[in-house]
């Protein structure tokens, strides 16, 4: 069990016993949708990296990421961005590939980052949760619910990525 009841009654408030943002509880839970591709009206996957488009490209007034380094929430550079993954039905990047220096990729939602100063910055996670951020099965594609877990990530890291993220604001 990843959560325990903070009282002895049905419906009490539960607390994590483990990783929250591994475990997916809380501000870190994710939808359990279709483990399969969005697909386009014309069939393709909706969502893909533009290294593989042919018929897709950046707009020259607007900031390429690619090659810039990656600075998570603690101030540690993680990495640098590879790749833009293209929303193919509502033309805009959804996400972009971060390579971990060595240690493999992970996809970054554009809403989590922040383009400034020739840099990507993620105030969402700290360095050692990039590890650890779920992965797609397939490189170049994406599901529904792998969609859903990358995002509950970021998200749960703003309540879970360090002890004072959980105490009041006030």
């Amino acid at each position: 069990m990843t959560l325990q009841p903070t009282h002895g009654h049905p419906g009490a408030p539960g607390v994590p016993t483990g990783d929250p943002m591994k475990d997916g509880v809380g501000a870190a839970a994710w939808a359990e949708r279709a483990d399969r591709y969005d697909l386009t009206v014309d069939g393709r996957p909706r969502i893909q990296p533009l290294a593989g488009l042919t018929d897709f490209h950046l707009d020259p007034r607007d900031p390429d990421p690619r090659g810039m380094t990656v600075v998570a929430g603690d101030g540690e550079a993680v990495g640098r961005v590879t790749d833009l993954w293209i929303d193919l039905a509502e033309p805009q990047v959804r996400y972009l590939t971060v390579d971990l220096d060595g240690e493999g990729s992970v996809l970054l939602p554009m809403g989590f980052a922040k383009i400034r100063r020739g840099a990507v910055h993620v105030k969402a996670i700290y360095g050692a949760h990039f590890a650890h951020v779920p992965r797609p099965r397939v490189a170049d594609r994406v599901t529904l619910l792998e969609e859903d877990r990358v995002v509950a990530y970021y998200a749960g890291g703003y309540r879970f990525a360090a002890p004072e993220r959980n105490e009041p604001l006030f």
